[in-house]
């Protein structure tokens, strides 16, 4: 069983060429709720041990380095090289991993220094995104180096794999909307067995995966790079990332850019109903601009759905659609307008009984290649967020929210509801906190950019993590348009955008693109 919604930057492939989770349940509590200790993102900076100068004093080893797909370096050529970070930042002292890094320098005379990108999941690799993401930041390539990272647990950085790719596939026929006892046993069990495959695997370091050690591994990259403060652009999760950096490291907050703002004061259960609202509020638009109502529209989708419930279509492959394989092909091109063609095009095949197009957009977003080969984005995903959350809702808590959130999302609702018990069910690591702080008294001015069109992360996060970081902190800007995230796709955010990295123009706060 997947996890079908990411907060993420999607990028091109050659399936769908858009730029755009993680997830309904992934970091869940009661809004207000705190952790204590010293790994959780309720403790301050001071609460770490001092780390050792083998670690603060080591020099990066930049060598030459090939993108694996994207644009040219905006500067003479990309970079890699790897940090070492503690693996138990309780105990710097211990154990140590390796974390990937890619950059390209700035290319102009007037440098102000490294600007790190996060582009969401969790679990997106930054050494991949990068090269497909700098076009869009070539005016930022100008005076910052562009760096990134695969973050512990992810890609080239010791990442978690859970499951064979032969199982991934199978699990695709699991049924996310269980209809029946049986059905609920298998869901249950699946999702015990991937929590298993994940402990069998990578038993030591699904528990030091979390949001916060991440946030300390930035800091430590911050003091390497050479950089006196942090300058960094966080996309859908990558906003909680950044607001639990800016919590823990107020005085070295530099110049942040939230873009895709995720809730945090949302619980797990609020989280799950946001999305469902999110991507509700995206279909209802995309079907609005097709001529359909919204309701009749969603309707016809909901029919749909059930039909493949029950009998799942076949494709040109022998392969076949089934509902999760379905809800996932429809949710990819909810992620850029400029996709939703692709959307009325393989629903209209479904329609007619060939369910080949919606499955290539479902592939697409599960990493899933030609030779049936799976990414470990969504094995990571899972094991960060199910580290971050205390949650652990049973079958029967979940069973209860139905009602609500088929009201919120009739196409949506169940599959988000019914992920909110199955999600981290029978997790191997106890999860850290109810929801993430991000208070940051004190720091610099952040930016944070919200999309009223945003799918994945609904714009009314915007507001609540600037009412979270604090008065004074978080400034917002307001995108009236389409699509995850709002930076490369308006003049008016990217002039914003530019003016507050570039120069340190912080603008109004409630600005308003249109």
């Amino acid at each position: 069983m997947a996890r079908f919604v990411r907060w993420t930057v999607l990028t091109a492939t050659a399936a769908l060429l858009v730029t755009g989770c993680s997830s309904g349940s992934s970091d869940g509590g009661k809004a207000g709720a705190k952790a204590s200790g010293p790994s959780s993102p309720g403790a301050s900076a001071d609460s770490a041990a001092p780390l050792p100068s083998s670690l603060t004093s080591q020099k990066l080893d930049w060598g030459r380095c090939k993108a694996t797909g994207g644009s040219p370096a905006p500067g003479d050529e990309w970079q890699c090289a790897t940090l070492e970070a503690p693996l138990d930042w309780a105990k710097p002292d211990g154990r140590t991993i390796d974390l990937a890094l890619i950059r390209t320098k700035a290319s102009g005379d007037d440098r102000i220094g490294s600007l790190l990108f996060n582009f969401g999941g969790p679990g997106s690799s930054g050494v991949s995104t990068l090269p497909w993401y700098a076009s869009s930041a070539s005016e930022l390539a100008k005076r910052y180096d562009l760096v990134s990272w695969d973050p512990r647990g992810v890609g080239a950085s010791e990442a978690v794999r859970c499951r064979s790719d032969k199982e991934i596939q199978a699990s695709e026929s699991v049924d996310i909307t269980p209809d029946t006892p049986a059905e609920e046993t298998a869901y249950l069990r699946d999702a015990a067995d991937f929590g298993r495959g994940c402990q069998k695997s990578e038993g030591t370091l699904i528990a030091h995966v979390s949001t916060t050690d991440t946030a300390r591994d930035m800091d430590l990259m911050r003091q390497v790079l050479g950089d006196t403060k942090m300058h960094y652009f966080g996309i859908s999760y990558g906003t909680e990332l950044g607001g639990v950096y800016a919590h823990l490291f107020p005085k070295n907050v530099g110049r942040l850019i939230l873009d895709a703002v995720v809730d945090p004061s949302a619980d797990g259960e609020g989280h799950a109903e946001n999305q469902a609202r999110g991507f509700q509020r995206a279909l209802n638009n995309y079907l609005e601009s097709t001529g359909q109502g919204a309701e009749e529209g969603s309707q016809k989708i909901v029919g749909l759905l059930k039909r493949i419930d029950a009998s799942p279509l076949p494709t040109s492959s022998e392969r076949k659609l089934t509902e999760a394989l379905a809800l996932t092909g429809i949710i990819r091109p909810l992620y850029s307008k400029a996709s939703w063609p692709t959307l009325t095009s393989a629903l209209e095949a479904a329609e007619e009984g060939d369910g080949s197009e919606l499955l290539a957009l479902a592939d697409d977003y599960n990493d899933r290649d030609a030779s049936g080969g799976y990414g470990t984005g969504t094995h990571s995903q899972r094991a960060i967020s199910c580290l971050d959350t205390k949650q652990r809702p049973t079958i029967e808590e979940a069973k209860r929210l139905l009602p609500r959130f088929e009201k919120v999302s009739p196409v949506f609702g169940p599959m988000l509801g019914w992920d909110t018990a199955g999600w981290c069910h029978d997790w191997p690591v106890a999860g850290q906190y109810d929801t993430p702080e991000v208070s940051a008294a004190g720091a610099a001015p952040i930016l944070l950019v919200g999309n009223t069109g945003d799918p994945a992360t609904p714009y009314e996060g915007t507001r609540k993590m600037a009412d979270e970081l604090g008065k004074g902190v978080g400034v917002t800007l307001t995108w009236k348009g389409e699509g995850h995230a709002a930076y490369g796709k308006s003049d008016c955010v990217d002039s914003t955008v530019n003016a507050y990295l570039l120069q340190g123009t912080v603008p109004k706060d409630g600005k308003v693109c249109s």
